[in-house]
């Protein structure tokens, strides 16, 4: 039984270090396979050295004093050739002690450096910032990041509220402007018109001023209207024999 003792497997994906009664942990880190141990002297710790994803949510505050509330996936693994030293600083759960830490503190750093539109309109440059500082400081604990990525930004109620009031606000003020602009361009087409309809009654006016006998010649199936606005006054004396239409 001796012999089964002085024998531990590491399954793949894993690492392990030994703990020695007299001289604590040994710097060795052992590989997946079988490995061997004194019995009573050592007792082996099993690492799990694959990436792990873990999401964590903090709330935080952005430069104009709004509340933002992130979360982060983070995909993260230990440095296999520092696991005595995150053993000694951290011990086993080196996960649960460092990353809901060094999260709250880069995201107070990064998000506090833009207004709360900017969070929303800058979301790519922010994440890149948040990943780039996070990943630097996960290497001070020789804990590896393989991924970070902004998974979910919201903000408080209020504020929400504010900004779903103020584009209800803008869409109000665009469909004014297109109504007045609808109305401008329909006060063009009618000046347009009265001037096109005045300069052909001046024309006509001319018409039957030089020629009276125009109006037998079809003169009469002109509109009454542009008689009407004719300026001489045997133009419109003319009008009392034209029947209407």
């Amino acid at each position: 039984s001796s012999g089964i003792n002085a024998e531990y497997g590491v399954e793949g994906g894993h690492r392990s270090i030994l703990f020695s009664r007299f001289g604590g942990l040994k710097d060795t880190v052992y590989k997946e396979g079988l490995n061997l141990k004194v019995p009573w002297l050592h007792k082996p710790i099993i690492y799990d050295i694959r990436a792990t994803p873990r999401r964590i949510t903090s709330p935080t505050g952005s430069k104009d004093l709004q509340t933002v509330n992130i979360s982060l996936r983070v995909l993260s693994r230990p440095d296999p050739n520092n696991l005595p030293t995150i053993c000694r600083r951290l011990g086993t759960d080196f996960n649960d002690r460092v990353l809901p830490s060094i999260v709250n503190e880069v995201l107070k750093s990064v998000v506090a450096q833009f207004n709360a539109s900017q969070l929303i309109t800058q979301r790519q440059m922010v994440s890149d910032m948040v990943r780039e500082q996070l990943v630097d400081r996960a290497q001070d604990f020789n804990i590896i990041l393989e991924d970070v990525a902004i998974t979910d930004l919201s903000f408080s109620p209020q504020y929400t509220q504010a900004v779903e009031a103020k584009q209800v606000a803008q869409q109000e003020a665009q469909r004014a402007a297109i109504l007045v602009e609808r109305a401008v361009q329909e006060r063009r087409q009618k000046i347009v018109q009265a001037e096109g309809e005045t300069r052909a009654a001046l024309l006509l006016g001319e018409a039957i001023a030089n020629n009276a006998g125009y109006l037998k010649l079809g003169g009469s199936r002109l509109p009454r209207r542009l008689l009407r606005r004719c300026p001489s006054p045997r133009t419109r004396s003319i009008l009392t024999l034209i029947p209407s239409s």
